[in-house]
């Protein structure tokens, strides 16, 4: 392992904002599940998850922005995270969390109706592995299990195929869609899907490419 990660996966141990459970740790019931706004945040703010976060621009950005929500940045990288660990030190955020866990997870970090919203910024959409889509609807079911009535559930891609296929679970699952557009930046859409672009969604922007939009109710 190159030493920079060495120095990373060291440095996570530190933060108190990276939680980093073992399967072990999560059954049969995770410590913070049905705590986190009350152990951790210490408030019963909303709480908004960013699924694949990376390195957590999402979660740091709204973060910032809403100091009265709370986000919680969802990725099995701890490479990645480290880098939205580190700033949220270097700011001084109090409402913004890590999980180094799998999306899956879900159900076992959170409990029934704790969380308000999710965001899916550029996840892989795994051509040829439809069962591991993050919109597939072994996905879907799970954050359903966590979401709130009347949470909202954001999808942005440039994957048009990845889009097409989302909306046709939508469409399966009886779920309500609030808006879609194949081209966001020219569809008039206005709000936090546009004000804050990931590192992935910048490279795609320079190469021209179209950035695809959904808002679910459920």
């Amino acid at each position: 392992m190159p030493k920079k990660k060495l120095v990373h996966f060291t440095e996570n141990l530190s933060f108190p904002h990276l939680f980093q459970p073992k399967y072990h740790d999560l059954t049969p019931r995770f410590r913070m599940k049905s705590l986190w706004g009350e152990e951790f945040f210490h408030n019963q703010n909303p709480i908004i998850l960013e699924l694949g976060c990376g390195k957590g621009e999402y979660t740091v950005a709204l973060g910032e922005k809403y100091p009265e929500m709370n986000f919680i940045g969802i990725d099995l990288k701890g490479s990645r995270l480290w880098r939205g660990c580190k700033t949220v030190a270097e700011l001084g955020l109090k409402n913004v969390a890590f999980v180094r866990t799998q999306v899956n997870h879900l159900p076992y970090i959170f409990d029934r109706g704790e969380v308000s919203g999710i965001w899916i910024t550029f996840p892989d959409p795994q051509p040829k592995r439809e069962r591991k889509r993050l919109t597939a609807p072994l996905f879907m079911e799970r954050y359903l299990q966590v979401l709130r009535k009347g949470g909202i559930i954001h999808l942005k891609t440039d994957d048009p195929d990845f889009f097409a296929y989302t909306l046709e679970v939508v469409k399966e699952m009886n779920l309500e869609l609030l808006y879609s557009t194949t081209d966001l930046y020219h569809s008039g859409f206005e709000g936090d899907v546009l004000s804050t672009q990931t590192y992935y969604e910048n490279i795609w922007l320079e190469k021209g490419r179209k950035i695809c939009y959904l808002k679910i109710l459920v």
